[in-house]
């Protein structure tokens, strides 16, 4: 059986997008998720899955990054990192982002799933945990919320 999940993107400012979510039903596939974020500024932006599936005060209400080991915030192939932990985006000069992830650690089922939380583009690049002070361990520097969208299963 293949899951599949969705993610509408909007927020205060003009980003948007959909992003879809795609799991195979063998155990330890890993979750594709492609899609378009537009009106992004040029470049590289954090791409993270948040804990909470709550947008009632905007993409802060989505709280920290999705978290469940108390893991310390990485790249999304390192070995220690969030669920939540899924790099960076990057918008090409019309400012639109073709997103294209395979994820092992994201779960459409079970303990890591990513099912009811919030997904959110921030304005800056992730620095994957690489930055020199407390706040790279725990966002990767990634700046303000610029969309979100609670992530919903789909047909």
């Amino acid at each position: 059986m293949v899951r599949r999940a969705v993610c509408v993107l909007r927020g205060d400012s003009d980003v948007t997008g959909n992003i879809y979510m795609v799991q195979d039903d063998a155990e330890g596939s890993a979750v594709e998720l492609s899609g378009e974020v537009k009106h992004l500024a040029p470049g590289k932006h954090g791409f993270h899955v948040h804990q909470f599936g709550d947008n009632t005060n905007g993409c802060v209400s989505a709280g920290p990054h999705f978290n469940p080991g108390g893991c310390k915030h990485g790249g999304p192939t390192d070995d220690v990192r969030h669920v939540g932990d899924l790099g960076n985006i990057e918008a090409d000069c019309a400012g639109i982002a073709q997103v294209k992830i395979s994820d092992k650690m994201v779960s459409l089922t079970g303990p890591n799933s990513v099912i009811g939380r919030t997904l959110v583009v921030h304005a800056s690049p992730d620095d994957l945990g690489k930055g020199d002070n407390d706040e790279s361990l725990k966002t990767g520097n990634a700046g303000a919320r610029l969309a979100c969208g609670v992530i919903g299963m789909a047909s």
